[in-house]
């Protein structure tokens, strides 16, 4: 974008602030098949547990302060990753000090139950 060469293919996310704790991660995802955007957005905000905050011109976003002291994992920033077929690049944050091993052992608990698998 900066040397105003478009046969540059670079996929970037910069995040530049202090955090307390909380996990925050750039994820590159490659599906086996082409997939619509709008649809993996929609999936997400239909997912128990997952929080999707994606508007960026809004300055909507997962950051850490968002996911401190909560048990949901935020995601945003979700786009294109042009510089690879068949993949997306998206940002993810949690608080590591709630959801972690601990939280996500509860989860899986209360799912297998629910789905009468333990």
């Amino acid at each position: 974008k900066i040397m105003g060469d478009d046969s540059i293919l670079l996929t970037a996310t910069c995040v530049r602030i202090p955090t307390i704790g909380g996990h925050s991660e750039s994820v590159n995802i490659e599906f086996e098949h082409d997939f619509d955007v709008q649809e993996v957005k929609s999936l997400l905000a239909n997912t128990p547990g997952v929080v999707l905050q994606d508007d960026v011109e809004n300055f909507i976003y997962p950051m850490a302060i968002t996911a401190h002291d909560k048990d949901d994992t935020f995601v945003g920033r979700i786009r294109r990753d042009e510089t690879q077929a068949n993949t997306m690049n998206c940002w993810i944050v949690s608080d590591n000090l709630r959801k972690g091993a601990a939280t996500n052992a509860v989860q899986i608990a209360e799912y297998l139950l629910k789905k009468e698998m333990i």
